[in-house]
């Protein structure tokens, strides 16, 4: 080979390998940055959860035996700003209290939750509060929503589930309305459907526990690309190595000739050679 060519395979095998990290960096690279985009907005997601199911038709049979005992309608208004997440009442779930020609006398607790993005120095907030009709004392309602605390639904709770909280909430209205002197002892239901099956969540940074999945998958598949890499690199030198799909007068990076191996001779062979053609 003249001019420092290489042989046809060896570029054969440099186009390959080249193809092949090519190949890899377009298909793992735009996927490594979409499982990242895809975490990052799967959890900026900044919408309020509303009550589940369960929670909510748990509680309106309390709410309609306490207006039973009562003659007052309960219900709760759960709010994401100006949007309206979820609102219930002893007349059923979906059903205000406020404008229903059957609760002349009512009681709502409402509460308004903001969320903020991970980037935002601003703590995300509840604003609770406990409305009724015009006969009730403001004085008497304050003291309905101060009596919240005593049962651990203060700014937190609501913080971190929205949905229990506030139908817990609606439960505890006949009880705080008995003790503000509002109206007679609520009947006591059979059971407390809406208590919580498991403890609220951990409050506090969630940011690497709702992304540990996009996380995982994004290492796993940087480690495979890592891997291919290397297997690629491995077999290039393979390739290249003097005797191995090399000419025997093929030159290295360097410039200097691949030399090739001859099979060893005994010492003294050549010399006896010539002392046997002298004779």
């Amino acid at each position: 080979m003249a001019g420092g060519t290489r042989p046809a395979a060896a570029r054969s095998t440099g186009r390959k390998s080249t193809s092949l990290k090519a190949a890899l960096v377009r298909v793992i690279v735009p996927g490594v940055a979409g499982l990242c985009l895809a975490g990052c907005a799967s959890g900026s997601d900044l919408d309020v959860p509303a009550p589940a199911t369960d929670e909510r038709t748990d509680t309106v049979p309390i709410l309609r035996e306490a207006f039973a005992s009562q003659g007052i309608c309960y219900g709760w208004r759960l709010t994401d700003g100006y949007d309206v997440v979820s609102v219930g009442s002893n007349l059923g779930d979906g059903t205000a209290v406020g404008d229903a020609p059957d609760c002349p006398r009512w009681i709502e607790v409402s509460a308004d939750i903001t969320y903020t993005s991970e980037s935002s120095e601003a703590n995300d907030s509840a604003w609770i509060r406990v409305q009724g009709s015009d006969d009730l004392g403001l004085a008497d309602l304050q003291a309905v929503e101060t009596g919240l605390g005593r049962f651990g639904l203060d700014e937190d709770a609501f913080v971190d589930d929205p949905g229990w909280a506030i139908t817990r909430a609606a439960t505890t209205l006949p009880l705080l309305t008995a003790e503000a002197g509002l109206a007679g002892p609520a009947a006591t239901p059979s059971a407390d459907p809406a208590a919580p099956a498991s403890a609220l969540p951990s409050a506090g940074d969630d940011f690497w526990r709702d992304r540990w999945g996009w996380l995982l998958a994004a290492v796993a598949l940087l480690l495979l690309a890592a891997l291919f890499v290397a297997v690629g690199v491995v077999q290039r030198r393979r390739t290249t190595a003097p005797g191995r799909g090399a000419a025997a007068d093929a030159q290295s990076r360097s410039g200097r000739k691949l030399g090739v191996r001859g099979p060893a001779q005994r010492a003294g062979a050549e010399a006896a050679g010539r002392t046997r053609e002298k004779a």
